[in-house]
């Protein structure tokens, strides 16, 4: 089965940053299928397609039957098979279908919801109902399906999710754990049953609605600076700023995990919504896999301190060699380890085995930079996003780019007083693509890369083809200078 990401390369040429925003709509849309009773597909139009769509995910809700036993992934539909997608597209509004729709023998009803980034519709959600099970309007299913119209409408705003939100939805409060919806004062509208079993854990014996809700919550946890920060988080939501889970203590014990979640659809106020979750029980039970996530963790701390006293032998050995020569075969030697030592400092405080790029350079770069020679000044300048990637990729990455800044900087500018190397970055859905740039002397007549000698070199085109997967050129610049261009594949690795 194909990824998303694998499946938005394949079928579109979104930039990196659309491709970023699906991932964040799919990492939160569970919520909206349970608050809906409906399957969610995201659809996205074909590039060259003739203005057809393909289904690139898809998620059931845990709260009523599905729309769609089968997988619906991959399949592709054309305009006149399901004229709401591009509706919702061109009008840039939820489009729904007037009448019901007959899908393999089951009526259902759908709705087009319009995904937008920054001023532009970049896919569509098509929330589908089955209709075969008829369900009575009660006063949960009446507060779920407004704050899921709410959502929805904050989704086509460009509003939904919010990349200040934080990266911790997969192991935050789901809908069915307990929900509690809020009017525009924080008082309590609604409160699920599993809702108001998490607060009746934590102390409070009487029914949630008309309470105020965040000096409430405060009052139950037994840490002060917890119960100040619960207690900001919902009054943040309230005055519409995203907000990350928050786990507490109760004075009885409960260990309860928190969510809350503003709900302004088209700009306008509605208060928000406020996910809680029992996770007494479950918290011992993953004290057992914190301890292993810490463990490799620790193995990477230790990995970073080995590799630092590596180099500062390296580099003392440097100072008491008298040749020129190996002292700079050993300067280099220094970088290299250090460039390495700085990943597993990176990944020792992840949680998730992947390293954020973009940091990571800014602390390698001026590294690399300061093998100028003191008559030659130069100017190191990125522009772009290397982004977030696996642990896998982030140490030949980044050896590979430090190599190339290396070689321009130490070889384009021999009897040059000032010189500009600018590293330029650009990814997209299927590509990461990163150029080296330096106005300095150029290459020599007849260089071939196969055939260069250069140890720098001979490391970066080993790493571009045996763990990164991609390719690796140089060529002279009519202006003058030399341009490195590498291209790795972001797709799912083998």
């Amino acid at each position: 089965m194909s990824t998303l990401a694998e499946l938005l390369a394949e079928n579109t040429g979104l930039p990196g940053e659309a491709v970023d925003h699906l991932q964040m709509v799919v990492a939160e849309w569970q919520l909206l299928a349970d608050l809906s009773f409906a399957d969610f597909l995201l659809w996205v139009p074909v590039e060259d397609g003739d203005g057809d769509f393909v289904c690139v995910a898809q998620v059931r809700p845990t709260t009523g039957p599905t729309a769609h036993p089968e997988d619906v992934v991959g399949t592709r539909f054309t305009t006149a098979e399901h004229p709401q997608l591009a509706r919702a597209i061109r009008e840039g509004r939820l489009c729904r279908e007037e009448d019901p729709h007959w899908y393999r023998d089951l009526p259902m009803r759908r709705e087009a919801v319009p995904v937008t980034f920054g001023e532009r519709v970049i896919a569509v959600l098509s929330r589908e109902t089955n209709l075969a099970s008829p369900r009575v309007p009660s006063p949960l299913e009446i507060a779920y399906l407004g704050s899921a119209a709410d959502l929805c409408q904050m989704i086509a705003d460009g509003t939904f999710p919010s990349p200040d939100g934080g990266t911790d939805v997969h192991t935050s409060p789901r809908v069915g754990d307990g929900l509690i919806r809020l009017d525009q004062s924080g008082t309590v509208v609604f409160a699920s049953p599993n809702g108001q079993s998490a607060y009746h854990r934590m102390g409070y014996e009487s029914d949630l609605i008309g309470t105020r809700l965040a000096p409430l919550t405060r009052s139950l946890i037994r840490d002060p600076f917890d119960a100040t920060e619960v207690s900001h988080r919902i009054l943040d939501a309230l005055d519409g700023k995203p907000g990350s889970r928050t786990e507490v203590e109760s004075r009885r014990g409960a260990v309860v995990l928190f969510r809350a979640l503003p709900l302004r659809p088209a700009g306008r106020p509605a208060g928000a919504l406020v996910l809680a979750r029992d996770v007494t029980e479950v918290k011992r039970r993953d004290r057992a896999l914190l301890s292993k996530d810490a463990t490799i963790r620790e193995i990477h701390h230790r990995v970073k301190n080995n590799l630092q006293t590596v180099a500062a032998l390296l580099r003392l050995q440097s100072r008491r060699t008298p040749s020129p020569e190996a002292r700079q075969a050993l300067s280099e030697s220094v970088r290299r380890v250090s460039s390495i030592a700085m990943v597993h400092e990176a990944l020792s405080m992840s949680v998730d085995e992947r390293v954020d790029l973009d940091k990571l350079f800014d602390n390698v770069l001026p590294m690399v930079g300061d093998i100028a020679t003191a008559e030659s000044q130069v100017t190191l300048t990125r522009t772009g996003t290397f982004g977030v990637v696996a642990a896998e990729i982030a140490t030949p990455l980044v050896m590979v780019v430090a190599e190339l800044v290396q070689n321009a900087v130490g070889h384009a500018f021999a009897g040059a007083t000032h010189g500009k190397v600018e590293i330029t970055v650009e990814r997209s859905a299927r590509w990461l693509d990163v150029t080296v740039r330096d106005n300095g002397k150029g290459l020599p007549a007849g260089f071939s890369l196969e055939r260069a000698d250069g140890l720098g070199l001979q490391i970066a085109r080993t790493l571009v083809e045996s763990e990164l997967r991609g390719s690796l050129s140089l060529r002279g610049l009519r202006s003058g200078g030399t341009e490195a261009a590498l291209r790795l594949p972001l797709s799912r690795r083998v």
